[in-house]
């Protein structure tokens, strides 16, 4: 599954034509989006699941911190059927303990911009007979697991993992090439994403109600319709919207929507 060096070759028009479908979707519909691309990328690369997740730097960490103060901050998971999701959990809450495991800290190292690894590449053969490979991986009906990650800042990073069971082959150097490709191109995607959530340039980040709020603004609709949407009362629905201005530094919807079209600060 080599990557064509013709750019009208059919996979890479097959990339291409999801980069415009992912351009097509409304700032509104930010989670729909999230799962068209984690679907596509598993029809794709002939996976069983995917996940992704934004890790934040700890203003402060602690000395000698094995993940150099690197945090979950979100994870979406394409199909988080319970065991996935229970496996899941226990992961973010590793993190943030002292307990990490090998694979976590090889995540969190380096520095470079932009990196696909595949999972039978960045771990030594003893760490498939461990715990965390049985726990995370076997008993949840994984194999082998390829990744991207992109950083959007000095101190954000998009994680995404894309796994295959062990009735699958292995994924290949060409599928990390593809997988690599795909991403490269959607960097405004991850933006995207994260502003959705009040994260990269918000002071704080959005109550689950706020981000509601927030993709229905977007979307161009009034408070009144906000509000019936929503089951809120007006004031209710202005209260929001004032929390919103306030933690993105703006004064209107008008400023706020061009945050979309900004620069990362």
């Amino acid at each position: 599954m080599q990557l064509s060096t013709d750019p009208s070759g059919p996979q890479n028009l097959e990339v291409y034509a999801l980069w415009d479908q992912l351009a097509d979707f409304s700032v509104g519909d930010a989670d729909a989006a999230l799962t068209h691309l984690l679907s596509a990328l598993c029809t794709m690369l002939s996976a069983r699941n995917a996940l992704w997740g934004v890790v934040v730097r700890l203003p402060s960490p602690k000395r000698a911190d094995p993940l150099l103060g690197w945090r979950p901050r979100l994870v979406r998971v394409l199909d988080p059927i319970p065991a996935v999701a229970a496996s899941v959990q226990k992961q973010y809450d590793t993190l943030w303990s002292d307990n990490v495991d090998l694979s976590q800290i090889l995540s969190m190292s380096g520095d470079e911009p932009f990196r696909v690894r595949l999972l039978f590449e960045a771990l030594p053969p003893e760490w498939f007979d461990g715990e965390h490979y049985r726990r995370h991986y076997l008993d949840v009906g994984f194999a082998d697991s390829v990744s991207v990650r992109i950083a959007l800042n000095d101190d954000v990073r998009i994680r995404l993992f894309v796994f295959r069971d062990a009735q699958a082959p292995r994924f290949s150097a060409q599928d990390a090439q593809r997988l690599g490709f795909t991403m490269r191109g959607l960097r405004w995607f991850h933006r995207q994403q994260l502003l959705s959530h009040g994260l990269l340039i918000a002071n704080a980040p959005l109550t689950p109600t706020e981000r509601k709020v927030l993709l229905a603004l977007l979307d161009g609709h009034t408070e009144k319709q906000i509000a019936q949407k929503l089951d809120q009362s007006p004031n209710t629905t202005h209260f929001h919207v004032k929390s919103i201005y306030g933690k993105f530094g703006v004064r209107n919807r008008a400023a706020l929507t061009a945050l979309w079209l900004g620069k990362l600060r």
